[in-house]
């Protein structure tokens, strides 16, 4: 079979389809048992049962949870509506410079442990120990702040009368029986999760535009004074830093989806239609929500400034201010489920890493040891250990002061892993020109638009927010000035540097020759069924490939 197209760009590829019968692009595409696993190593396979259409529709929800339903409220109070609008319009073009630059890299090389690996082949081992430890430790301390979270949402309708420590259990348990199952199963019931949030913020924009019609019996029509009456640029550049501090918390960086192609049946198709669906998807879910919420709630309502339970959203102020029932106790519940898929994704992720870590010898091999369902197990292991420990610390008030720095490790690490991987996006492209490398000249290559718009748009995102980093520790806006507030803030940052030069210094690791560098390992050749596949899907007319970003069965 002759294939003469290539793609370029995110979606613009045209092809010459074959005659043949195409699956659907959704379901399970049938290839050999010996192409579902990656080749690896001695200890063990993991397996490529994560379908095109569970990974788009996780796509889709990932990443959505409190940090869009409950902290816009808290960055509407710290920098009000004009503040918070330009923050998380920066982040999500962040969003979109990150994940061109990551397709590009993981479409040719769908490793599990993506950027980390790639900043082991192309840049420094010691970048990827720091990268991947930071990683590592800022996903699994998310886990722990959502087990937290979790028991201020049950408390909403318990009013305490469970104690803390059940709750937590049950809340482990749930989570850690999950990754007994296979791999598929994680997949599925991040699958319905996702939904569920999807859901909810349709079900929530709905609500908002009737709240601003004036709904309710004790509603009245919004006209937007509250960018009139009061400061839209509030607390002037500190606002602005908490907010996009805030937003990157929320965001998240969305390099989970790159990690799950590592287990994808089909990464080409999956990370392609990801690249191109997550931006839309979280500009159309945080900027709506961030411009309803600037309209239905005023910067002043000092019950934002809790910012600790759904009582706190400014979405269920809204609608209990316009005295409408019933609504807050559907957003807790549905909020409940999306932090049980978010919790999931805290484990699945941070564990890749360490296997990653470990097939390239940061690691000891006990991390990268798989079991024959596919399960990185001893990675699986070690980070619920710790996920668990650190969970259960949350219920001393010490412990809860230790999780908080944690916290502020993956805020941090968020941004400072977008610089990485923009960085890596150079040596990867240099390593390509010195060994006149074919890799995009593949049928269906995948290129990112504009190469380097992306990188470079990564870099001076990466660089604003570590200047709201640096100004929020020396003057926060909430209370002054002190050396605890300095390190909370930028210890994430501290650490990944502390940790890249010592492990530089102690293994006097090799800085990466683009000549020299491994463009072979990992490198994924597309399979007949794939090239068919792809051929049906860029042989439709464009109106059609659009519409599969919208089907989520």
């Amino acid at each position: 079979m002759k294939h003469e197209s290539k793609h370029v760009g995110s979606d613009g590829a045209s092809s010459t389809a074959t005659d043949e019968k195409h699956p659907d692009l959704h379901s399970t595409i049938s290839i050999g048992e010996d192409q579902l696993d990656i080749p690896e190593t001695e200890n063990g396979d993991l397996r490529r049962n994560l379908s095109p259409r569970l990974i788009h529709v996780i796509s889709l929800g990932s990443s959505v949870g409190s940090g869009l339903f409950i902290a816009t409220g808290k960055a509407l109070a710290d920098g009000g509506p004009g503040n918070m609008f330009l923050a998380y319009l920066v982040v999500c073009l962040g969003v979109w410079a990150n994940l061109q630059t990551l397709t590009e890299m993981t479409i040719a090389f769908p490793t599990s442990g993506n950027y980390i690996d790639y900043a082991y082949r192309w840049v420094d081992p010691a970048l990827a120990f720091g990268a991947g430890f930071a990683e590592w430790l800022g996903w699994t301390s998310v886990f722990a702040s959502e087990a937290t979270f979790l028991v201020i949402l049950v408390n909403y309708w318990a009013g305490g009368v469970v104690p803390e420590a059940v709750l937590l259990t049950i809340f482990l348990v749930i989570c850690l029986a999950v990754f007994l199952m296979p791999t598929e199963y994680f997949g599925w019931i991040q699958y319905f999760g996702a939904l569920i949030k999807a859901f909810l913020f349709v079900f929530i924009t709905i609500v908002s535009l009737a709240i601003i019609g004036g709904a309710g019996s004790s509603g009245y029509v919004r006209n937007g004074s509250t960018w009139t009456d009061l400061p839209a640029f509030k607390n002037s550049f500190g606002g602005f830093s908490s907010a996009a501090l805030l937003a990157m918390w929320a965001v998240g960086d969305q390099v989970f989806i790159g990690v799950m192609a590592g287990e994808a049946e089909s990464p080409r198709y999956s990370m392609a239609h990801s690249a191109s669906l997550i931006p839309w998807r979280v500009a159309l879910f945080y900027l709506v929500s961030v411009v309803l919420v600037s309209l239905i709630v005023p910067s002043t309502d000092p019950r934002l400034l809790g910012g600790s339970s759904v009582a706190s959203s400014p979405f269920v102020l809204a609608v209990q201010d316009a005295g409408i029932k019933v609504i807050p106790d559907l957003i807790n519940a549905c909020m409940i489920l999306g932090i049980l898929a978010i919790a999931l994704e805290c484990i699945f992720l941070p564990s890749r890493i360490l296997r990653t870590m470990s097939l390239q010898g940061l690691l000891p091999p006990l991390f990268a040891r798989v079991d024959d369902k596919g399960r990185p197990r001893w990675a699986l292991v070690i980070t619920a250990i710790v996920a668990v420990i650190m969970t259960y610390m949350s219920l001393s008030a010490g412990g809860t002061e230790v999780l908080n720095w944690l916290i502020a490790i993956t805020s941090a690490s968020f941004f400072t892993n977008w610089a990485i991987i923009a960085f890596t996006s150079f040596r990867f492209r240099a390593a390509v020109r010195a060994q006149k490398s074919r890799l995009f000249q593949v049928p269906y290559a995948w290129q990112s638009s504009l190469w380097p718009l992306a990188p470079l748009t990564s870099l001076v995102i990466s660089s604003l927010l570590f200047a709201c980093v640096i100004y929020t520790s020396i003057k926060p806006v909430v209370t002054g000035f002190s050396a605890y507030s300095f390190f909370s803030s930028t210890i994430g940052m501290l650490m990944i540097v502390f940790f890249t030069v010592a492990y530089k210094v102690v293994y006097r690791t090799p800085w990466r020759d683009p000549a020299t560098a491994d463009l072979v390992t990992g490198h994924r050749e597309l399979s007949t069924e794939e090239l068919q596949m792809l051929d049906a899907y860029y042989g439709r007319p464009l109106w059609r490939r659009m519409g599969t970003y919208l089907r989520v069965w």
